[in-house]
C-alpha cells in the first residue's frame, strides 16, 4: 500500500511542477461545453462548493442536499498531494471522498488545487479561479449563526464584499468594522467575499456568485470520526455521517480500513530537512532555523523546531513542504495559472 501511496504522491507532485508552466485548455474547454450544454438543456443553475469531506459526514450532506436544490452540484475536492489544510494527510484519497460525494448527492466531483501545501490565502485564491472558470451562478457555504455572522451574511446577500484583516473584518464597501475574529467556517466565507472582490479588481473578472448560506448542524466532530474510522469502531458514529459514506470505506476497504488510510512519508521528510537547501521550499526564516538545528532523526523534532506561527496549522504544512518538496517559485506559478486543467474525479451518470 504504502509504495503504491507514494508513487501516486510522487505523480501528483510531477504534475504541478509540470502545470506551473503550461495549460491543457482543451480539458477546460471541453468541461466548461460539458456544463453549458447541460444548463442550457435543463434550465438550471451552475452550483458548487469546496469541501475536504475528510470524510464526508452529515453536515457536509445537509448542504449539499440544500445546494442541490438550487441547480447541478459540483463538488470541488482538494486534490494532488493529498493533505488537508490543516497540512496533514487526509484519512483517504480523493478517488474514495469523490466517490462518497456522488453517493451522497453530488453531480460532479471535480479536483481542486493542492491544499495542504499552500497558504489559505493562496488556495483561496484558486477555488475563485475555478469557480469563475466553470461559471460557478450559486455557492453553498454552512455557518455558525452569532450577531456578527448575521451583518456579515446580510452584507453579502446585498451584494457587498468582507475585508479580512488579522483582528479587524470590516465591511469593504461601506467601511463598517464588524469584529475583530470569527468562528473558523464563518472566517472562511468572509475570506472566500475578500478573495473575490480582489481577483475581480486585479483581472477585471466581474465575477458576482450568489451565496446560499446554509446554517451548520450541531454535535458533529470531524476528529471524532476521523478517530473512530482510523480505529475501525463505525457503529459510533452512525449519527454523524450518512450510511454512504460507511458503504464506501467498506467497499474501498474490503474490511481492512489500514490499507486505503493515508500516511506521512517520514524518510522522504527527514532527508528533505537533513539533507537540502530548505529556502527553495519554505520560507528563508524557518529554513535557516531548520538548518542551523539539523541533523533530525524522527519528524516530531522538526515539528519541535520549527517556530510558532499566526496559524496554528503551520508546523504540518511545514512539513507537508518538505515531505513535496516543490520550489516556492513553482506553486507561485501554479497558482498564476490556475486552473492549468479540470480533472473529473466522479460523475453521476444520470446527468448526461
Amino acid at each position: 500500500m504504502e509504495d503504491r501511496a507514494l508513487k501516486n504522491f510522487l505523480k501528483d507532485r510531477e504534475e504541478i511542477i509540470k502545470y506551473s508552466s503550461k495549460r491543457d485548455e482543451r480539458s477546460v474547454e471541453r468541461f466548461k461545453k460539458m456544463l453549458m450544454e447541460i444548463k442550457e438543456e435543463k434550465g438550471i443553475n451552475i452550483v458548487a462548493d469546496y469541501t475536504e469531506y475528510n470524510p464526508l459526514h452529515l453536515g457536509h450532506k445537509y448542504c449539499l442536499s440544500r445546494g442541490k436544490e438550487k441547480g447541478l452540484f459540483i463538488s470541488v475536492l482538494p486534490g494532488p498531494i493529498e493533505r488537508s489544510g490543516r497540512g496533514v494527510p487526509y484519512l483517504v484519497d480523493r478517488y474514495i471522498r469523490a466517490e462518497m460525494a456522488i453517493r451522497a448527492g453530488a453531480d460532479l466531483v471535480i479536483e481542486g488545487p493542492p491544499m495542504g501545501i499552500m497558504g489559505s490565502g493562496q488556495y483561496m485564491e484558486c477555488i475563485v479561479k475555478m469557480f469563475h472558470t466553470i461559471g460557478v451562478d450559486i455557492i453553498p457555504r454552512g455557518y455558525i449563526r452569532d450577531s456578527n455572522m448575521e451583518k456579515i451574511v446580510d452584507l453579502i446577500n446585498r451584494g457587498y464584499h468582507i475585508s479580512v484583516k488579522p483582528y479587524k473584518i470590516s465591511c469593504i464597501e461601506t467601511g463598517e468594522i464588524i469584529c475583530e475574529k470569527l468562528e473558523i467556517d464563518n472566517y472562511v466565507i468572509a475570506s472566500l467575499s475578500n478573495t473575490i472582490y480582489k481577483l475581480n479588481k486585479k483581472y477585471n473578472l466581474n465575477f458576482n456568485p450568489r451565496f446560499l448560506f446554509v446554517e451548520r448542524l450541531e454535535g458533529i466532530s470531524g476528529s471524532k470520526i476521523r478517530e473512530c474510522i482510523f480505529k475501525g469502531k463505525f457503529q459510533e458514529i452512525r449519527d454523524m455521517v450518512p450510511e454512504t459514506t460507511l458503504e464506501v470505506l467498506e467497499e474501498y476497504s474490503g474490511g481492512d480500513i489500514g490499507s486505503i488510510i493515508l500516511r506521512r512519508f517520514e524518510d522522504r521528510i527527514l532527508e528533505t530537512a537533513n539533507e537540502y537547501s530548505l529556502e527553495r521550499y519554505i520560507p528563508k526564516h524557518i529554513a535557516e532555523i531548520l538548518e542551523k538545528n539539523r541533523p533530525y532523526k524522527s519528524v516530531e523534532e522538526i515539528k519541535e523546531t520549527i517556530p510558532q506561527g499566526f496559524s496554528k496549522h503551520l508546523k504540518e504544512r511545514i512539513v507537508s513542504m518538505l515531505e513535496c518538496r516543490i520550489e516556492r517559485g513553482v506553486i507561485s506559478e501554479y497558482i498564476k495559472n490556475y486552473p492549468p486543467k479540470i480533472k473529473i474525479l466522479s460523475i453521476n451518470e444520470d446527468i448526461l
